[in-house]
């Protein structure tokens, strides 16, 4: 399967002139066909510079965001998911509704197997706040994925085999 060089617009290549957002905008999500859709693997981003805004205070809030996924048809393209992530930087929000905000992009965009976002946020006020939002396609097997995933988040016993990966 040849890949449209056009179709990518935010990776061309010589481009230096890079339009860096200055509001949320899912409109940079940009996708690519999978040529792989049969198989079963992971994909992992890790965005360890993620800033947005507190919705109350006006205050910078700093996090670690970690995606994962498993892609059916369409793959996220990695630069225009920076660009997309940047958005968030003066955006308003709590830190639940940007994780969720994320996923249900992502979903849009690529109607992945199975997709997993969570957020690591630094801690304010000495609370540390790890937002998680998952989906999973209708098939038995990715459904029960995101249950066992979802159950690991749990109460006391929070563990985020993903996002450990440098």
């Amino acid at each position: 399967m040849k890949r449209s060089k056009k179709s990518l617009e935010k990776l061309a290549l010589g481009s230096t002139d890079t339009q860096y957002p200055d509001a949320y905008n899912p409109k940079f999500l940009e996708a690519f066909a999978n040529k792989n859709p049969g198989s079963e693997a992971w994909t992992t981003f890790l965005c360890s510079e993620f800033t947005s805004i507190c919705p109350k205070t006006g205050q910078p809030d700093f996090a670690r965001i970690t995606i994962n996924y498993v892609a059916d048809k369409s793959m996220v393209e990695s630069k225009s998911l920076k660009l997309y992530l940047f958005s968030f930087r003066n955006h308003g929000d709590f830190h639940e509704d940007c994780i969720q905000t994320m996923c249900n992009d992502l979903v849009k965009l690529i109607r992945p197997k199975y997709l997993e976002v969570i957020g690591e946020f630094t801690p304010r006020g000495g609370i540390a706040i790890y937002p998680f939002s998952s989906y999973a396609n209708s098939s038995k097997k990715y459904k029960n994925l995101k249950e066992s995933r979802f159950a690991s988040y749990g109460p006391g016993s929070f563990t985020m085999p993903f996002s450990r990966i440098y």
